[in-house]
């Protein structure tokens, strides 16, 4: 992929046009004719079974478990102030961590709460934060270009405090008349007066939870929620000029077959989403306690997994949804799919984006911050989150500034992460240094999946094949220098990459 004589879909169509990141070379191609080859990748379940195992997702590099109490709120203010002084654009991000109830399955930040009186005040101390950050950052000179509302459950939040927040956002932050402004949405809490709001609010995709379809999964993890629902909620935001649709899938839930998790799968196809997301559950209940409602014996053997991932990426392949990256599938003109191509595919802590480069600012209790060369990420109890801002101080807790090692290994991961592949030559040029040298333990670390046949080289680096793109994770883990520990010195605990 990143030799020049080859595309995403291999040998370039002639009168291709040559687009996006410098960095890389790329061909556009006619997604729409192009779909199904691409769509159509091997699963070679011998070498998925032989791959799989723990390993981060990569939201972030150095990942969370890096972060450190020795990075605080006046680190985080310098790095605030340094991207100021050299601004990229801004994404946004707002967590709203409450929640009626607890799914188990759940590995997010939430408060389980019907106090609307709590709701309130949480909204009024994140306007301060929202204020605050702004003003180091300049953010009233910057240009915003992505917003995203996360959860918990921010259609928890009734349609007078969804315009009144969105309202704040903007006038603190100049969005870019194309900003893209997604909220995530579960349909049980989604109705029509709440839809009208997060339209007028300027909401142009909507990232919805339906993780199965089936009731006795449903039942086991605390969800329950009917198709009906889905459908619901898809065709209203669709009516109201919502036009953006993703929905999130997990796979590896109790109860799951094969066969159940491929109806939900078709049914899923039937809605027609633009995007989907496919996460491989995380049983960590030594981490999450409610997991431990979850019956052990329930869950799918590790056989039955693969087998739920092999459905997977035959429904989804036949219905024409492209593979992005690791977990994330989009319709071959969705924005996502366009910037795989023109090579301005990105990653952050909400998964894939398009855009490119930007500074991060994150607001909310346990949220995280990508400014300058940093990481700050904000405390997790909402009581101390409160705390820290009523005293007039951010309400970071940890963090890190990354080293200039941290930066060209990011640059590593997220390359093969959003692009398939990696050019030595350039990055070479970029940093001053002998990669074949400086990355020695790294590249012998391919070899056995060259060998296997998950990349190859190129005359330039080396691309990842279609064969290996499920195991993208694994490709990108050769180069992390922090694999298997943390800041703490405890091991850190991953979801497995299948």
């Amino acid at each position: 992929m990143l030799d020049s004589t080859r595309g995403a879909g291999g040998p370039a169509p002639a009168g291709g046009e040559q687009f996006g990141d410098p960095r890389y070379t790329f061909l556009v191609l006619d997604l729409e004719t192009t779909a199904l080859a691409e769509a159509r990748i091997p699963f070679r379940r011998e070498l998925i079974a032989k791959y799989d195992r723990p390993g981060p997702r990569y939201t972030s590099y150095p990942t969370a478990p890096q972060f450190h109490t020795g990075f605080d709120a006046v680190d985080y203010a310098t790095l605030l102030d340094e991207s100021r002084a050299k601004p990229l654009p801004l994404s946004l991000y707002v967590h709203i961590p409450f929640c009626e109830q607890r799914c188990f399955f759940c590995g997010c930040n939430v408060a389980v709460t019907r106090n609307r009186e709590r709701v309130e005040q949480y909204l009024e101390r994140l306007r301060q934060e929202i204020e605050e950050v702004s003003l180091l950052a300049g953010g009233a000179e910057r240009q915003t270009i992505q917003v995203h509302w996360g959860g918990g459950t921010p259609t928890y939040l009734d349609p007078g405090q969804i315009l009144d927040l969105m309202s704040w956002l903007r006038f603190t932050f100049p969005f870019a008349e194309n900003c893209e402004i997604s909220v995530e949405v579960d349909p049980r809490h989604a109705s029509e007066e709440q839809l009208d709001a997060l339209a007028e609010a300027g909401v142009n995709r909507l990232s919805m939870g339906i993780q199965d379809l089936d009731p006795e999964v449903q039942t086991a993890v605390n969800r329950r929620q009917p198709a009906e629902l889905a459908w619901q909620v898809m065709t209203g935001a669709r009516r109201r000029g919502i036009g953006s649709i993703n929905v999130d899938l997990i796979y590896g839930l109790p109860y799951q077959t094969p066969a159940s998790f491929r109806a939900t799968l078709e049914e899923v196809v039937r809605l027609s989403p633009d995007r989907l997301a496919v996460f491989n559950f995380a049983y960590l209940p030594s981490l999450f306690k409610h997991q431990r409602a979850i019956p052990a014996e329930a869950l799918p053997s590790p056989e039955t997994k693969l087998a739920l991932l092999e459905e997977t990426m035959d429904v989804l392949g036949g219905a024409g949804y492209l593979l992005i990256g690791m977990d994330h599938f989009a319709k071959p003109g969705d924005p996502l799919a366009r910037a795989l191509v023109e090579g301005t595919l990105t990653r952050n802590f909400q998964g894939y984006a398009t855009g490119g480069e930007t500074d991060l600012l994150a607001f909310g209790a346990s949220s995280i911050s990508k400014v300058a060369d940093g990481y700050a990420q904000n405390e997790k109890d909402l009581s101390a989150w409160d705390a820290r801002l009523e005293i007039g101080e951010l309400a970071t807790c940890r963090g890190m500034v990354l080293s200039a090692e941290d930066l060209l290994r990011r640059e590593v991961i997220l390359g093969i992460l959003c692009h398939f592949g990696l050019e030595k030559q350039a990055l070479a040029e970029r940093w001053n240094l002998d990669f074949d040298r400086h990355f020695e333990r790294e590249l012998a670390a391919l070899e056995p999946l060259e060998a296997d046949g998950l990349i190859e080289s190129t005359p330039h680096g080396f691309a990842v094949t279609p064969a290996g793109r499920p195991l993208v994770r694994n490709v990108a883990m050769c180069f992390d220098a922090y694999l298997g520990r943390s800041a703490s010195g405890t091991a850190p605990q991953y979801s497995r990459t299948v």
